[in-house]
């Protein structure tokens, strides 16, 4: 591991400037520079190229009984900097398996017990606060304002946020001037923004611990607020007469003043702003991770990444000749999903909700299905479970049902409907991932806020929902709905999976034009083109990929699971090669020797030129899977193309509305 680290006690030297109080760090290139000021308040301001990106924003906390509060009248001790250049190996690599850690970072001391670190790297800013007082303190609130200049654009997530930011965190973005956004509109992170200049900004949160979640809230100009949910005082589950949810949802009956209580020796979340001038760049940001805490695992052996066929989404509904039971939730299906997933090197299945004795009761499997006997029917075929289960019984006995799992065999579980972002809560999915480490379980959270970095601490997390994905297609009641659009898909990339893994469950077979698209809740469509949904196992991370439809549908789509078999899940390197947010993309990654090429399209047809000069030099064996000539009339239709192309190539793509490509590239011996 190279590293290079540089202390000074004097504010002097290359990447950091100071004078009257002001105080400045640059990124490696000189590209980016965060300035400080130490005035009545302490601000931030973001330069890239001598533009604004992010105007002085004040930054602070507020702390119960402190005298000298963070941020307020800051008087400077000392300043100091370092400059790090490591070479970090994520356990789990979802962009890259090895990742550069450059940055400038200047530490102001101050009065009052508490330092501020701010880092400049070539590709973004960030900072933190890190307290040293003694016992506990109680946290009341927090100033993270983002100023950002008058002009600028954002893609602002629409979905509503019930008492105390309670969310899923699952929506629709609206592009949309920045002073456009209305004050009650919410916004969880991440926040997309583009500067007047083309500047791309994506603000989120890393090393979340122990704190509450951040959402940002706008005021009818170009300027945001920091909001937190407040620790809980009071609360309830739903009771049966208030409909739907009565064994999962909460209501809130009082609030705490306060939005954490936590040792006074600590470090705070790192607020984030991933910077590039182009939205191609961004899918190759993963500051989200390198700013978040190392893992805690020390044998991560067993860790094992993977594609997962999925039963919710298709109703169970396997089919055929050599169907000769009734399909449901029983041993019998899921032993097709099993025999599906090992026809074709999948590692895992889901059980999703339906397998225990309760939804309330996860130590015990309903008399249809037998979980044990599934275990070892899988472990014969090289595959693994997942069970399903609510947050809320499982937070009551942790590692009384890990315990029973990991007795039984399981590999895996996706928690659910948690629905929250505050202190405790974020504790709880902590609490998750050591417990589920300690009984060698994955974990896939869903009904998840967006993930912060508790991914790298735990590598066992392999995913989170917090997205609006291909479940929201299925069509009749329940709030779902067509909305997954291919403009939709397009955003996603640049917004939610940039703070982290992201469980879309792509793959859909039933595949929809705009005017063919029907809601059917058991025999669900997706919109846009088949190789629309191909390209996705390249696009959108996911360590744990989930396969979303039937067995018995792919088998009747010849060739089209067995191409998605071939795309791996984790990656070792990440390449942007032409985007524009909502509209297309074309991006590549590799997995050894082999690169995995894929280009996404909106509802425009789009004539492509890729040149393959990413491509070490060498004669390739390509794959390819591609809209068909009618695709722009039937979704369903595309094609398979196998050529040889050599390094520097240009190859012409054509997209259909709502189209893809994607192709497997292996080198020639």
């Amino acid at each position: 591991m190279k590293r290079t680290t540089l202390l000074f006690g004097l504010i002097v030297a290359s990447g950091l400037t100071a004078f009257a109080g002001n105080y400045s760090v640059t990124s490696p290139d000189k590209q980016i520079t965060i300035n400080v000021e130490t005035g009545k308040t302490l601000t931030w301001s973001v330069v890239r190229n001598g533009q604004t990106v992010i105007a002085p924003s004040a930054i602070g906390l507020d702390i119960e009984g402190v005298k000298v509060q963070p941020g307020i009248n800051p008087k400077v001790k000392k300043a100091s900097r370092r400059t790090a250049d490591d070479v970090l190996k994520p356990v789990v690599p979802t962009k890259f398996s090895e990742v550069r850690d450059n940055y400038n970072e200047l530490t102001l001391k101050m009065s009052g017990d508490y330092s501020v670190q701010f880092r400049a790297y070539d590709n973004g800013a960030a900072y933190r606060f890190v307290s040293s007082r003694p016992g506990e303190i109680t946290v009341n609130n927090e100033t993270a304002e983002f100023n950002m200049p008058e002009g600028t654009l954002t893609y602002w997530p629409t979905g509503e946020l019930r008492a105390n930011y309670m969310s899923s965190q699952e929506s629709l973005f609206e592009n949309m001037t920045l002073d456009s956004v209305k004050p009650d509109n919410v916004g969880y992170l991440p926040i997309y923004m583009q500067t007047p200049d083309g500047t791309r900004v994506v603000v989120t949160e890393a090393g979340l611990e122990d704190y509450s979640n951040l959402f940002l809230k706008a005021d009818g100009t170009s300027n945001l607020d920091g909001v937190f949910p407040k620790v809980i005082k009071e609360k309830r589950m739903r009771r049966p007469e208030e409909g739907w949810g009565s064994d999962r949802c909460i209501e809130i009956e009082s609030l705490q003043p306060y939005i954490a209580k936590v040792s006074g020796k600590r470090e705070f979340p790192w607020r984030v702003a991933m910077i590039s001038p182009d939205d191609a760049g961004l899918l190759e940001n993963y500051l989200a991770w390198q700013l978040s805490n190392p893992s805690v695992i020390e044998d991560a052996s067993w860790i094992k990444p993977g594609r997962i066929s999925w039963d919710w989404w298709s109703n169970m509904n396997v089919y055929g000749p050599d169907v000769d039971f009734e399909a449901g939730i029983n041993t019998a299906t899921y032993k097709k999903f099993i025999d599906f997933a090992a026809k074709h090197g999948f590692e895992y299945i889901l059980l999703d909700e339906g397998w225990s004795a309760s939804t309330l009761d996860l130590k015990h499997y309903k008399p249809e299905v037998n979980v044990e006997e599934l275990v070892d029917y899988a472990d014969k075929r090289g595959v693994g479970l997942v069970l399903w289960g609510l947050w809320n019984p499982l937070e009551e006995d942790i590692d009384g049902i890990l315990s029973t799992y990991e007795k039984w065999g399981v590999k895996g579980i996706k928690i659910d409907f948690m629905d929250r972002s505050d202190q405790d809560m974020v504790n709880f999915y902590d609490k998750v991932g050591a417990a589920a480490a300690k009984h060698h379980l994955l974990v896939d959270f869903h009904g998840a806020y967006k993930p912060s970095g508790m991914q790298r601490k735990y590598p066992n997390i392999m995913t989170f929902e917090g997205v609006l994905g291909n479940e929201y297609n299925k069509g009749g009641g329940d709030g779902y709905h067509a909305s997954v659009t291919p403009d939709h898909n397009i955003m996603l990339p640049f917004i939610r999976n940039l703070a982290g893994p992201m469980d879309f469950t792509p793959g859909g077979v039933r595949n929809a034009t705009r005017d063919d698209y029907a809601g059917n809740w058991a025999h669900p469509m997706t919109l846009g083109t088949r190789a629309h949904q191909a390209a996705m196992f390249v696009v959108f991370e996911s360590p744990l990929q989930m396969i979303c439809d039937s067995p018995s549908n792919y088998e009747g789509a010849p060739g089209y699971a067995e191409f998605l078999a071939q795309i791996p899940v984790t990656w070792d390197e990440t390449v942007g090669i032409d985007a524009a947010i909502g509209d297309y993309l074309v991006m590549a990654r590799r997995n050894g020797d082999k690169w995995y090429i894929a280009a996404m399209s909106d509802w425009q047809p789009r004539d492509i030129e890729l040149k393959l000069d990413f491509l070490p030099q060498g004669k390739w064996s390509m794959e390819s899977m591609a809209d068909g000539a009618n695709a722009h009339r039937q979704a369903t239709d595309h094609k398979f193309e196998k050529k040889t192309v050599s390094t520097g190539d240009t190859l012409k793509l054509h997209l259909a509305p709502g189209g893809g490509w994607v192709a497997i590239l292996t080198p020639e011996k």
